[in-house]
């Protein structure tokens, strides 16, 4: 076993090796984005053992017992000249060592090698691995890029009370809105103090934070988080935000003229209602009649938490309601917490939702063949970084190179280039469809929103209402004027029509499905 002083020796040993490891990483050539980010994870890897390395070394110092008797020990005593103290130990290395002969020496420069890659190096061979960093993204998200907010805007349309539904870049543009105030006040209030939201909120912070620990490691976002919040309680207790969050329905309901609280209280029920006639409807129920046989068994009746403990009577009246408007303000503290966290999370990740956005806009003006094109030639490898001049000539001509003037915002094309403003406006990509038929989607421009009645997606729409994808539902977008229209055919005698066409599907080059009559008309004009 090695003395305190060795470990304490060997500890800032192997702190100086990790501290020239993570010199070496940072100073690596970053040409793009994923090696950027993988160098940023081997830095926040190296940080974190050099933290537990420095734990460890401060709480051997603290330990002065210790390390005072292994420093008296190694001193020799006063008046003597034997080495039995020397020979002891050295006894006891030998019996170690004896006792484990295959261990390895030079453990943690191994260690350290195989993490910063010198140990394939070392070994002269080159073989083919798996990015761990890439399994930590979704394709959606890009390497880190882009956000992937697709679950949480359908979770945002499907909560209750929220009015208007925003297809996926007005979801985009509100987010964006959070870096001048508090996120989501577009909602109105019912919908923002229902349980629902609460749900949403949460999952959304979770989502955020997860994404910003993975695409910036190196960033303590734990610590702005608790800023935040503490700041959020400021605001809470001193500047008056509870009153925001107080639900104003409820609190009618639960003052009466003079602001006191009135109400009948059921000690056996433990709860409080408003009205005698709801009081009195209760008692018949099976849930108050088997709490109120557990209440006599009892010894003491509960006592009531929003006013006087009563003498007599099943019920009474509340005329202190402190705790209860206590309990009323802080019923959605958990809601306005991660509303507040959410949105400062937004702001660190606003050129993230920007660079979505954008992403989200040019997809929408590729086809389905510049699509694969491009999925094929992110599935490349980029070509190995080349050494720069030393005047920096080159470095500047690449730099002139990646900036893109788009001041119109337009979307780019398979190059990355934004298209043309002509091309933009003739095929009306500023223009949106929506299509109820396909779960509410939105297309931009008039080509995209005529293709996709022979598309998958549109197809499927249709075969969950049960009708045919023919061409006399095209232009049709409303499932109620779909329905309209199928109940007028089958009463103009087509009804023979609509077995015939949706008896035989037929599939083209591209995956699409069809119906026989309609694969014939589409090849007849050209169009398969």
């Amino acid at each position: 076993m090695d003395s305190v002083i060795e470990v304490q020796r060997q500890t800032h040993e192997e702190i100086e090796h990790l501290e020239r490891a993570l010199y070496a990483t940072l100073s690596k050539t970053q040409s793009t984005h994923q090696v950027r980010l993988q160098n940023e994870h081997k830095a926040s890897q190296l940080l974190d053992r050099i933290h537990a390395r420095v734990v460890a070394l401060n709480n051997l110092y603290e330990d002065q017992d210790t390390r005072k008797a292994e420093i008296d020990s190694l001193s020799a005593p006063p008046r003597q000249d034997d080495l039995s103290a020397f020979y002891d130990r050295l006894s006891k290395i030998q019996e170690h060592h004896a006792k484990y002969p295959d261990s390895v020496v030079g453990g943690f420069e191994l260690e350290l090698a195989a993490f910063v890659d010198e140990a394939e190096e070392l070994d002269g061979e080159e073989f083919e691995q798996d990015d761990p960093i890439a399994l930590l993204f979704s394709g959606e998200e890009g390497y880190g890029k882009y956000l992937d907010l697709y679950a949480n805007h359908t979770t945002y349309n499907n909560l209750k009370h929220i009015g208007k539904r925003l297809a996926y870049l007005q979801y985009l543009d509100v987010l964006l809105a959070a870096q001048s105030s508090t996120v989501h006040t577009e909602l109105p209030k019912e919908c923002r103090l229902h349980r629902d939201y609460e749900l949403y909120i949460r999952a959304l912070h979770a989502y955020l934070l997860s994404f910003m620990k993975r695409s910036q490691p190196l960033i303590d976002i734990e610590s702005q988080q608790r800023e935040a919040e503490q700041q959020f309680n400021q605001a809470w207790e001193e500047l008056g935000l509870a009153e925001e969050w107080e639900d104003s329905k409820q609190a009618k309901a639960a003052t009466g003229e003079n602001g006191e609280s009135i109400g009948i209280w059921c000690t056996a029920c433990q709860k409080m209602y408003s009205k005698q006639t709801v009081y009195d409807a209760h008692l018949n129920s099976k849930k108050h009649i088997k709490a109120a046989q557990k209440q006599s068994e009892s010894d003491a009746p509960p006592p009531n938490p929003n006013g006087p403990t009563p003498t007599n009577g099943a019920h009474s009246v509340n005329s202190n309601g402190d705790s209860s408007k206590a309990s009323d303000k802080n019923k959605h503290r958990t809601a306005a917490l991660f509303t507040h966290l959410v949105s400062q999370l937004l702001r660190e990740l606003a050129s993230a939702l920007n660079d979505t956005k954008s992403n989200v806009e040019r997809r929408f003006s590729l086809t389905a063949r510049e699509r694969e094109q491009e999925l094929l030639e992110q599935a490349k490898k980029p070509p190995p970084p080349t050494k720069m001049p030393a005047n920096g000539e080159g470095a500047e001509e690449e730099e002139e190179e990646e900036r893109i003037y788009n001041p119109l915002k337009l979307p780019l094309g398979w190059d990355g280039k934004p298209i043309p403003y002509w091309l933009y406006k003739l095929h009306g990509l500023g223009v949106e469809y929506r299509c109820e038929i396909c779960s509410d989607h939105v297309y931009m421009g008039r080509k995209n929103f005529d293709r996709h009645f022979q598309e998958s997606r549109h197809a499927f729409g249709m075969r969950a209402l049960g009708l045919p994808n023919t061409k006399h539902f095209h232009e049709i977008t409303r499932i109620e004027d779909a329905l309209a229209l199928a109940e007028k055919l089958k009463r103009e005698g087509r009804t023979e029509i609509f077995e015939q066409e949706t008896m035989e599907e037929l599939e083209d080059e591209e995956g699409n499905v069809y119906n026989r009559k309609t694969y014939e008309d589409l090849k007849k004009q050209g169009l398969i």
